[in-house]
Order: C-alpha cells, then structure tokens, then sequence
C-alpha cells in the first residue's frame, strides 16, 4: 500500500478517514497480459512471507552447530516458544510429531500480519478475509481427516456428539449444538477471529496517520497542529500495539489448529 493511500483518503478541503478502500487492490500489472491480473498486492505478500518462513527455518536449522549463534539462536528460542507454548500442551506426546506444521503456520501467519506496520508494504493479508478462511479450511479439513482416520466415521460423530455420563434426554439438545459447533461453526469462528483483528487494526492505524498527514502536512494551522500531533502519537503508539496484537493472533491461530488437531486424534469427551 503506498503512503498516500494509507495516509490520506481524501484530496479536497475537508479531512475523509480512509475507509473499505485501503483494502481494495487490483492487479499489479493492469495494462499488462491477462494472465498476470492474479498477481495483487495480497498475494505478492504471501509469496514473500512464505520465502521469509523458508528462508528463516534454513538459516536457523540447516547445517546446525552444537554452540548456536546468530539466525540459529532466533530459530531455537523460536521453536522452544511454539513447542512448549503449544504443540506440548495442546498435543501433549504427539506435539513435537507436528511441530513442523505448527512452526510454519505460526510464522507465516505472523510475518503476513507484520506486513501491515513493513513501510511500503503497509498491508496485513489476513485483513482480507479470503486468507483465515484458506488457513481455518485448511485445519477443519485435517481435523476431520485424523477424526475419521483415528477414531472411525462412525465413533469420531459419537465423541463429538454424545459425551458419555450424561442424561439421555440431554442428548437432544447437546447433540446438534455439538454437531454445530464443532463441523458448522468452528471453520467460521476460527477464521473470523484472525481476520477481524487485522481488519479493526489496520483501519485504525491508517485513520490515526490519516488524520497526523492531513493536519500537519496538508492542511497545516495553528488549531489543526495540535490534533495533527495527537494523531502522530497515536499513530506511533497503535503501531507498537498493533504489533503485539498481530503476534498474538498468529499465536492464538496456531494454539486453535493444535487444538483442533488433537480432537481430530483424541476424542475430546
């Protein structure tokens, strides 16, 4: 997202907040052949963050020294926190079977959210909610595939909807709210939750730097300086937020896959 766009909606004389339009973004190559109109902004980000995460992983793990320094010492203190923040309590023997998918869900979830505060870039991709969604329907389906696998079609929609040591009759009504919540439900609640923070924080950084570019470099006066520094404080002050923010939503992403993962190999009741 260029700077303009992301500071600034409006070019008359009166201040416009930026709105669903700093989340519009066409091909990056209009004038250019058809085939190329795939190739967005979003897109181009998720292909630079999956090299990042390629990238990161090789520098920290290939060729790996007794006595860890540099990239290596990111990468294990890195590993550890997934590790023992998720794959282990989530998992319990099974984590470090699946610290490979949750290492890279986990950082690569996170560097498409740190894209949103990258200078130029300017552009979290899970604020488009096509991308949680790709993500969430990516666990559902292997949550249901080590469901069936693991506990049989028949005994994995027993587990779900039938927890034992309950009165019959309940059954009734526990039973569809299981069913809902767990293969209706649950896709739709992961997904949202990612994309919903990255949408609220990205629209809130760019009507703070908005309202910092409008009244101190467009419309600079005596009265409007003093809102142009509140907005460029706040400015500075969302981006340190939005950062702890977009970290802990990768996190809670990758906590919610490792969740989801177990069901699928352990029945939850």
């Amino acid at each position: 997202m260029s700077a303009p766009h992301l500071l600034a909606s409006g070019s008359g004389d009166e201040f416009e907040a930026p709105g669903l339009e700093i989340f519009h973004w066409g091909p990056l190559f209009p004038d250019g052949p058809s085939w190329l109109h795939w190739l967005t902004k979003p897109t181009l980000i998720v292909g630079i963050c999956a090299i990042l995460v390629v990238v990161f992983a090789w520098r920290a793990f290939a060729g790996a020294k007794l006595v860890p320094r540099g990239v290596q010492n990111v990468g294990e203190v890195a590993y550890l926190f997934v590790r023992d923040q998720v794959a282990r309590p989530m998992l319990g023997k099974d984590g470090d079977r699946w610290m490979p998918f949750l290492f890279s869900t986990f950082f690569f979830i996170l560097f498409m959210n740190w894209m949103g505060v990258v200078p130029v870039l300017y552009l979290p991709v899970n604020s488009h909610i096509a991308f949680p969604i790709v993500f969430a329907i990516c666990v559902y389906l292997m949550m249901l595939f080590l469901g069936i696998k693991h506990q049989g079609l028949v005994g994995y929609f027993k587990n779900m909807m039938f927890p034992p040591g309950l009165p019959k009759p309940l059954y009734v009504i526990l039973a569809p709210i299981e069913l809902l919540s767990n293969l209706i439900l649950r896709p739709f609640t992961h997904s949202v939750r990612l994309f919903a923070n990255m949408f609220a924080g990205h629209l809130l950084l760019a009507f703070f730097a908005s309202v910092a570019y409008w009244f101190l470099v467009e419309k600079l006066t005596v009265l409007g300086a003093g809102v142009g520094v509140v907005g460029f404080l706040m400015t500075i002050v969302m981006t340190g937020f939005e950062l702890f923010i977009q970290a802990l939503q990768a996190f809670i992403f990758t906590l919610l896959a490792a969740s989801y993962i177990q069901s699928g190999l352990h029945a939850d009741h």
